[in-house]
């Protein structure tokens, strides 16, 4: 990248939000809460609870895996399963597994007004358990490991927090997915000040991540549980605001040794993922322009600056590898050769954003056959 003094600060501007960028992984990485594999929590009422909605290739799968973590639970433990009006042959095989030990199937109503599919799921999931004392919300392409559920709870309990998101290890294969899923934990903790996050109510210091979402049973209904956040496309993010704006306190969390999650299988699947949900990501469509052009001048500028020999773009480009490798060797993910290509996935994850901006203008948001926004 080359030109005049406007070219040059760019540069400068976008090395030096990388470099900040790297001193808060490092802190972050040095800080960020983990669940401990051998934690033996209280015994309580556990509701371990399960949406799904045309997930017959992996459902089985991820019951069977929770109900075998659930036997490890000191107390009593119950998984609860909500079929959201399935139409691909779910039904069928959660018909067979309600007779498991520890499992119980419910059948979800229709979606009422002014609620979104996964709320109303995860609402009905919470009401049919109102004896619990934690709440553990799952999603049907985590596995769990066998002390996942228990180091989970471990960590909401010893953390004196009410809300915990142990963000599972991200399974990536092939191009598009090895290029993108990375940032899924990168973004947080390259931006997020973990330490001031748990402590401050401020929206803005919030991420979550319902893939494995832990939360003490009496902090999620003084916050209104999933009512709250009805008509939320995000409602991992939205539920931690309403605990934290509740009084309580909560966190996302390092949990690459107690889960796993592919959450997409190859290009397609991925843009239809990110395209649903990226448009409500950063508040307002301000607010993902300024976000985009931020990324873009902090990971992306300094590599092109870089490849027509600048040093401070070098500086720059090389600390953005720098925090994905601090940031992958944390969270059990790929640090090389993957992390070279940081400003590609900046690239990428930007597009992404306008796509999904523009599908939200046009009107076609969907997601397994319903709409992702609630009309006001």
């Amino acid at each position: 990248m080359r030109g005049g003094g406007a070219g040059r600060w760019a540069v400068r501007a976008g090395t030096a939000l990388s470099l900040a960028s790297l001193a808060l992984t490092v802190d972050n990485v040095r800080r960020v809460r983990a669940p401990a594999t051998g934690a033996t929590p209280t015994p309580e009422h556990l509701a371990v609870l399960l949406p799904v909605r045309d997930e017959v290739a992996g459902v089985e799968r991820c019951v069977r895996g929770l109900v075998a973590a659930a036997s490890h639970w000191p107390g009593t433990a119950t998984v609860v399963v909500l079929d959201d009006g399935s139409t691909d042959g779910t039904t069928d095989v959660l018909h067979r597994l309600a007779g498991t030990d520890g499992v119980d199937v419910v059948h979800g109503s229709p979606t009422p007004d002014g609620w979104l599919g996964k709320p109303w799921a995860c609402q009905q999931l919470a009401d049919a358990v109102p004896d619990a004392d934690v709440l553990v919300f799952v999603d049907v392409d985590v596995d769990v490991a066998p002390h996942g559920l228990t180091a989970t709870v471990g960590l909401l309990r010893s953390s004196g927090l009410d809300l915990v998101c142990p963000y599972p290890r991200q399974e990536a294969h092939g191009a598009a997915e090895r290029l993108v899923q990375p940032l899924l934990q990168w973004s947080w903790m390259s931006t997020l000040p973990l330490g001031l996050a748990e402590r401050s109510p401020r929206p803005s210091l919030t991420a979550a991540n319902g893939q494995l979402l832990a939360v003490d049973a009496g902090a999620y209904r003084r916050a209104g549980g999933h009512a709250a956040v009805r008509a939320e496309v995000l409602e991992d993010i939205a539920l931690l605001r309403a605990v934290k704006g509740s009084g309580g306190r909560g966190v996302v969390a390092e949990g690459s040794a107690v889960a796993s999650c592919r959450m997409y299988d190859g290009w397609p699947d991925l843009r239809a993922g990110y395209t649903k949900s990226l448009w409500a990501a950063f508040g307002s469509p301000a607010g993902a322009a300024a976000v985009t052009a931020t990324m873009l001048l902090a990971h992306v500028v300094p590599f092109l600056a870089a490849l027509g020999g600048s040093r401070t773009g070098l500086a720059g480009y090389l600390s953005g590898v720098a925090a994905r490798v601090l940031v992958a060797r944390r969270t059990g993910g790929r640090a090389h050769p993957d992390a070279w290509a940081h400003p590609l996935s900046v690239a990428l994850f930007s597009a992404l954003t306008v796509d999904s901006l523009l599908a939200r203008r046009r009107g076609t948001l969907r997601w397994k056959g319903r709409p992702v926004e609630v009309t006001r």
